[in-house]
């Protein structure tokens, strides 16, 4: 299967350069869908699911390639050479900030702008560095999804969307969780919360977005700052926006916000 069918890749839009969105752990592209429309008289656009997520092909997950977030990025610039991908905004939500930045790094020239949404360098408390959580508090939600994927989903699911005045959000976050294979999300959910790509940062050297929530559960305030003073050409941004998906919440605010900057 080519790389295409594996990451179910969909390309929209028109223009000369291109934007590829990039979904959280937990979700697949349908997270984009009020966001990459905003976008498609001026870009190329490109929506893809990481492997063991959506319509991406479950029998290409590989527990080596993918015990690390360098695996994920691996996929991301082999889909942006087989369809030609240079200068093309990258656009990461979550998680996928820092597989957009390994991948920016893996491939010069790919990629000439970064929109970080919701990122986190680091989820666990090191020092004088706030991640958010301790490391025992990370260990204890990795041994519960172990233990009950759908219990887990339930429960996280709605304190990471935020908004509890829109439930309909949580529930729609919710059931993205419990679509996903559940051995392939356990793995990935400890991919994601023991990973620590700090030291990755400071070699970005493409002008990027970072855009804050200004209340997150999964990515406080302190870790979108860490990410900003980090890499050398960022802009900060905190939307109104509360939750850690302004994608599916605030995508007016996302969209604009986006826009000033590409």
């Amino acid at each position: 299967m080519g790389v295409i069918e594996r990451n179910n890749v969909r390309l929209g839009g028109e223009g000369d350069r291109a934007m590829m969105f990039a979904h959280g752990f937990g979700c697949d592209q349908n997270m984009w869908r009020f966001v990459e429309p905003a976008f498609e008289k001026d870009f190329r656009t490109v929506l893809f699911d990481q492997v063991g997520a959506g319509g991406s092909d479950l029998n290409a997950y590989d527990k080596a390639k993918y015990c690390t977030l360098g695996g994920y990025a691996d996929d991301v610039v082999e889909i942006g050479r087989e369809i030609g991908l240079k200068n093309a905004v990258f656009v990461g939500h979550s998680v996928s900030a820092m597989i957009g930045a390994l991948a920016t790094l893996k491939a010069p020239g790919m990629f000439g702008k970064l929109v970080m949404v919701g990122p986190s360098a680091r989820y666990i408390d090191d020092g004088d560095y706030v991640g958010g959580f301790g490391e025992t508090q990370i260990e204890e939600l990795l041994q519960f999804l172990e233990a009950n994927h759908m219990g887990w989903s339930a429960q996280m699911a709605p304190a990471i969307m935020g908004n509890p005045d829109r439930p309909e959000l949580g529930e729609e976050l919710t059931n993205s969780f419990c679509r996903t294979d559940p051995e392939i999300a356990k793995a990935f959910a400890r991919v994601t919360f023991t990973s620590d790509n700090r030291k990755d940062l400071p070699e970005i050297d493409v002008p990027t977005l970072i855009l804050q929530c200004s209340e997150d559960v999964i990515a406080p305030l302190a870790a979108g700052e860490f990410v900003a003073r980090s890499i050398p050409n960022s802009k900060f941004i905190v939307l109104e926006a509360t939750g850690h998906c302004p994608n599916l919440s605030a995508p007016d605010e996302v969209v604009s916000a986006m826009k000033t900057f590409v």
